[in-house]
């Protein structure tokens, strides 16, 4: 993630976190990721100096279970290979929350593996958020084709709220990934990162697999991959998406990650009793909620739940404020390859490999 400390939380203006829901959806996840690490670097021609920017300050769990870790789980999901959709899928029920949080960090991290050994995905999204009285709307699809190396996507969003439209575009061709952000009346932005070098860095972290380098780029993979990085699961619970079956995990918060982005409270963060929902600036979510299906453990819905309100609220029960939705998934068909050319204007155009190789982190096993 971002290597600058972030600036402590501050009361956002509305705008402000109606942006911030817009790019949480659009993007798939849950800070400014690929802007916090890099930024406007240079032209393909010039590169620029180092960006400062930062991470917005994201929010935490409750009820508190941040003072003691998630046990860990990486070992058993080895044991049972990339994507063990039937072994993941029917555990024996858990006898207490310690199990409960192995066989849920089981499933998302077998489901993450799934997505990156896929040979096709072709999906429609859904999406939807609420900050105050602003609700964004819209959707856009998803295509995946191939795996390591020869791995493309196309993710495609566009959400509207009131008068403004927000759209992002992010294709990974397998040379580059490509960013097209249009967000309201701000200035349309084009970035570019080079695959190779995303790579070598991912060799240099030792990361298991450096040639599936969808997870540290963008597209579903990207968008789970970093809400495992930022969550640990706790429990997992049957649940149907009309009539299909599903495992709902929760996730709550990584307490070192939250202490690092809010130094401030470190201390509360990390204590029993914890801190409440009601102290998060508004329009920022406060815990996870995963819809994964159980026949190919495919992650149908993440939900953002949070108190939703101007600020100060009343501690209550958080609820649904953000969705990103995955319908009419097909998987192993075939997909046009035309849908992951992108050859933008060069003028304008941003390189930001160097910064965001530079920021870039090994998620975890």
């Amino acid at each position: 993630m971002n290597s600058h400390p972030p600036r402590p939380p501050r009361q956002p203006d509305r705008r402000g976190s109606v942006v911030k829901a817009v790019i949480l959806l659009v993007a798939g996840l849950l800070s400014t990721d690929a802007a916090a690490q890099s930024g406007p670097a240079g032209s393909v021609y010039q590169r620029g100096e180092q960006s400062t920017a930062s991470n917005p300050p994201l929010p935490l769990a409750t009820p508190n279970p941040l003072a003691s870790p998630v046990p860990p789980v990486a070992a058993a999901v080895a044991e049972q290979g990339a994507a063990p959709a039937a072994q993941a899928g029917n555990l024996a029920p858990a006898g207490n929350p310690a199990q409960d949080a192995v066989r849920a960090e089981r499933m998302v991290a077998a489901a993450l593996a799934g997505l990156g050994k896929s040979e096709s995905i072709t999906a429609r999204v859904r999406q939807l958020a609420r900050v105050g009285d602003t609700v964004l709307k819209g959707g856009g699809r998803y295509l995946q084709s191939g795996t390591g190396e020869d791995q493309r996507f196309r993710f495609e969003s566009r959400l509207s709220a009131e008068t403004e439209e927000f759209e992002v575009l992010e294709v990974g061709d397998g040379l580059f990934f490509w960013t097209y952000r249009k967000l309201g009346s701000q200035p349309p932005t084009v970035t570019r990162i080079d695959i190779r070098r995303v790579r070598e860095r991912l060799q240099g972290l030792k990361v298991p697999d450096p040639a599936n380098a969808s997870p540290y780029l963008g597209g579903i993979q990207r968008s789970l991959g970093l809400v495992r990085e930022w969550f640990r699961f706790v429990s997992v619970s049957s649940a149907a998406i009309d009539d299909m079956p599903v495992w709902s995990i929760e996730g709550r918060w990584n307490g070192d990650r939250l202490a690092s982005l809010l130094p401030a409270q470190a201390e509360a963060i990390k204590s029993v009793a914890g801190i409440s929902a009601a102290d998060l600036p508004e329009g920022l979510p406060w815990s996870v909620r995963l819809s994964i299906g159980k026949r190919a453990l495919f992650p149908f819905r993440i939900e953002w739940l949070a108190i939703p309100g101007q600020r100060p609220v009343a501690a209550t029960t958080p609820e649904v404020v953000a969705v990103l939705e995955f319908y009419d998934v097909r998987m192993g068909e075939p997909v046009d390859a035309t849908a992951f050319v992108y050859k933008p204007a060069t003028e304008g155009l941003m390189d930001v490999s160097e910064d965001y190789c530079r920021g870039l982190g090994r998620l975890r096993p």
